[in-house]
């Protein structure tokens, strides 16, 4: 099926009014997704303390909805080439308010992280249509420029997050986070609705690779659910050993799975077949789990250990944040110019000297001596993560846009939701928080840098023509 990729600066008669309002509104949704991942961070102590829950639970608050997010991401992004990106946008958002309503009203733990859990639905299936709706609304000579303005948006997103989570914590409730949600998908919705032309294709001759679904999502829960045990009861527990083991089972019966169903597989032969694109995601899987170890370790080293309240600790991130969201816009000029291996590979090496800034953590660090490892993360992030997800976009045919950014976030928020884990896991595990955190950011370094090895043999750095 050959999906329309629509370009409305090409369209006749919509008004450039309309063009900017339809760019402001996915610039609102690229917000409200992107909020999500980092205004609860600072917010978890809180809830800790509500609920009587420890470390190794109250994670699951954000990885349970990344997990969810990470593999169901793909089906939502086959579902908006399918079926249209604007529909499959709208049916996801109201899932989004529906099941933040639930969160906000939750009465215990359990509650709390099912339906926190039931948002990534929800967000699933809006992120890949918002992609392919901002890079439709560019001509092709711009991708990079939409590349830019995605990652700029979800850094002042990523930005406001931390300091807007903590704020509520302290002066209203954590139950905000989740309430805010409403009014600001509302009006994304009624934006959309009125300027975004409707992109429903004539004819849909497609299917949802459900066993490819089910086979990866019970594998990532296999292996994060492993990560979560360990602590209690050791890497040599028959229990831990058997959940790694059905890790490893499941994957190979995912990879027996999308061999049989060809082009219908949760990743098909031709986006699996492209080079750029593999080694691409790879690398984004590597710089998913120091990124989220950042967003998690650091509200929660500034909270539990220098005792500050959950907003100075969002407002701890905040160096970070808007590097990333600078260097996010930075690198999507760049890439018009310089192409993608140069900059990807920079980015690596950035993150690689922030991470073992971080790593020399210690009980009595002060924040400010802090900040210099988090702007260069911040930096390498931002320059990494805008031009991976063009590199992943441009690489394969038009008509599976929405689908190879969907794969790519898929690595994303995949790779950021096993990062957790295994950092929660290695801070668990050592005798103080600051000791794990050091260790845990000490391997992170070493993804980092295995990450640039990648970018530099596999990558590649041929310019977009402009």
């Amino acid at each position: 099926m050959q999906v329309q990729v629509y370009a409305m600066e090409r369209q006749e008669g919509l008004l450039d009014k309309n063009l900017y309002l339809g760019k402001l509104a996915l610039s609102l949704a690229i917000f409200l997704v992107a909020n999500d991942f980092t205004a609860f961070s600072p917010a978890l102590p809180a809830m800790e303390h509500e609920f009587h829950s420890d470390l190794t639970t109250t994670q699951w608050v954000i990885n349970g909805y990344a997990l969810v997010f990470g593999v169901l991401i793909i089906s939502g992004g086959c579902l908006a080439d399918m079926y249209g990106r604007r529909r499959v946008f709208f049916i996801g958002t109201l899932l989004f308010m529906a099941f933040s309503l639930i969160g906000g009203i939750a009465v215990n733990m359990g509650m709390l992280l099912i339906s926190r859990a039931l948002m990534g639905i929800g967000g699933a299936m809006m992120w890949p249509s918002i992609l392919g709706m901002t890079y439709g609304l560019m001509t092709e000579k711009r991708a990079g420029f939409a590349g830019g303005l995605v990652i700029t948006v979800c850094g002042i997103a990523n930005s406001v997050g931390p300091l807007l989570g903590g704020a509520l914590a302290d002066y209203a409730s954590w139950r905000w986070i989740f309430f805010i949600n409403l009014p600001v998908s509302a009006v994304a919705l009624y934006v959309c609705w009125r300027v975004i032309p409707d992109d429903s294709p004539e004819a849909c001759d497609e299917r949802i690779d459900y066993a490819g679904i089910t086979s990866l999502s019970m594998a990532l829960f296999a292996l994060l659910l492993a990560f979560d045990l360990v602590v209690d009861v050791g890497f040599k527990s028959p229990l831990v050993l058997g959940l790694i083991a059905a890790f490893f089972l499941l994957i190979c019966l995912f990879s027996v799975v999308e061999k049989r169903v060809g082009a219908q597989a949760l990743i098909p032969p031709d986006v699996a077949g492209n080079k750029r694109f593999v080694f691409a995601s790879v690398a984004t899987l590597l710089i998913s789990a120091l990124f989220f170890a950042g967003l998690f370790f650091i509200p929660q080293f500034l909270t539990n250990v220098r005792g500050t309240s959950a907003m100075r600790a969002g407002m701890g991130l905040i160096p970070m944040m808007l590097s990333f969201s600078v260097f996010g816009f930075l690198a999507g000029k760049l890439y018009d110019v310089i192409g993608a291996k140069k900059i990807v590979s920079t980015a690596t090496l950035l993150m690689t000297l922030g991470m073992y800034l971080l790593s020399h953590i210690h009980k009595d660090t002060q924040y400010m001596s802090l900040v210099p490892g988090l702007v260069i993360l911040g930096a390498g992030i931002g320059l990494f993560n805008s031009t991976i997800t063009t590199v992943a976009i441009t690489v394969v045919d038009s008509s599976r846009a929405s689908l190879a950014g969907a794969i790519i976030f898929m690595f994303q928020i995949a790779g950021g939701a096993v990062g957790l884990g295994l950092n929660t896991t290695i801070v668990a595990m050592a005798t103080d928080m600051p000791s794990g955190i050091e260790y845990a950011f000490t391997v992170n370094a070493y993804l980092a840098m295995f990450a640039f090895i990648i970018c530099i043999l596999f990558v590649g750095d041929k310019k977009p023509e402009i």
